[in-house]
C-alpha cells in the first residue's frame, strides 16, 4: 500500500462504518436542532466529555469550519447558534448526512468534498473557528494539517480539536495488555496492516501527545486550554485511564 492510497481506503471504510451505524456518523435529530436553537447544545471532540462553554468564541455570524467534521453531528448545531457553517470531510456517507441533515432544516451550508491532509481549498484568514473531532489517527503526518488550519484561521480564530493520544494502538482486545509499542504506522511497518485490516479497522496512525501539542505550536498556534477524557467503552476507560485529549489553541496575532 503506498502513502498516496491510504486516505482513499479510510474514505470507503468510514462510508462502510456509516452504513452500519457508526456513532460519530449518526446525524443530530430534528429535536436536537430545535433545542439547539432555543439555546440548550452541546458538543463533544472526544467520546465523553462536552466541551466547555467558554471555549466558543462569539458564535452568531462567525465563519467557522468544521475539519474531517461530517456526519452532520457539529455543524448543524452550531448553524442553529448563528455561525455561518463550512465542513469539509473526504468520505462521501459523511458528506450526504450533512446535506441531508441542511435540506431537513432548511439552511444553508458549504460543503467540500476533499482530504484534509492535502492544502485545503480556502483561502487565508477564511475562519473564526475551526472544530476538528477527532481525526488525525487516520492520517500519518500531523504538523502539514495543523500548518493549514493556522493559514485559514484569521489572527486570534479559534482552534478546537480532538486528539487520540495512542494509547489505544498498545494493547490487545481486552485492553489487559500491551502487545505492541509506538509508533502505530502501517505504511512502516506493513504487518500493521494486517491487524487493521482483521478489525477492519482503515488505515490508522498513533501520534503522542508530544508529536500532536508540538507540530500545533510549530505551526503557529497558541494552546490556550486542555483536557483529557477517556473511551467511551472497555477496560481502559472503566480504569479511567484517559486515552483523548481536547484542546483550545488560537492563531497569534491581532484579531
Amino acid at each position: 500500500m503506498g502513502e498516496r492510497q491510504y486516505q482513499d481506503i479510510n474514505a470507503a471504510t468510514i462510508d462502510r462504518w456509516v452504513a452500519e451505524g457508526w456513532l460519530w456518523g449518526q446525524p443530530v435529530s430534528h429535536e436536537e436542532y430545535l433545542r439547539a436553537k432555543r439555546g440548550d447544545w452541546q458538543l463533544v471532540l472526544t467520546p465523553t466529555k462536552p466541551v466547555p462553554t467558554a471555549w466558543y468564541p462569539p458564535l452568531k455570524g462567525a465563519n467557522v469550519l468544521g475539519l474531517a467534521a461530517g456526519g452532520g453531528q457539529q455543524m448543524p448545531i452550531l448553524t442553529a447558534v448563528g455561525a455561518n457553517c463550512t465542513v469539509l470531510d473526504y468520505a462521501s456517507a459523511q458528506i450526504e448526512s450533512e446535506r441531508a441533515v441542511a435540506a431537513r432544516e432548511g439552511y444553508d451550508i458549504t460543503i467540500c468534498q476533499a482530504d484534509m491532509t492535502k492544502s485545503l481549498p480556502f483561502d487565508d484568514s477564511s475562519f473564526d473557528l475551526v472544530i476538528n473531532p477527532v481525526s488525525l489517527c487516520y492520517v500519518r503526518e500531523v504538523e502539514p494539517i495543523w500548518r493549514e488550519v493556522c493559514r485559514v484561521l484569521r489572527p486570534g480564530g479559534v482552534l478546537l480539536a480532538g486528539l487520540d493520544t495512542g494509547i489505544n494502538f498498545v494493547v490487545d482486545d481486552e485492553e489487559e495488555r500491551i502487545v505492541r509499542g509506538l509508533p502505530f504506522d502501517p505504511i512502516a511497518e506493513p504487518a500493521l496492516m494486517t491487524v487493521l485490516e482483521e478489525e477492519d479497522g482503515g488505515v490508522q496512525f498513533s501520534h503522542t501527545p508530544g508529536e500532536l501539542l508540538g507540530s500545533m505550536l510549530h505551526a503557529g498556534l497558541v494552546i490556550d486550554d486542555l483536557y483529557d477524557d477517556v473511551n467511551e467503552e472497555g477496560r481502559l476507560g472503566r480504569l479511567g485511564i484517559p486515552s483523548f485529549l481536547a484542546v483550545r489553541a488560537h492563531k497569534g496575532g491581532a484579531a
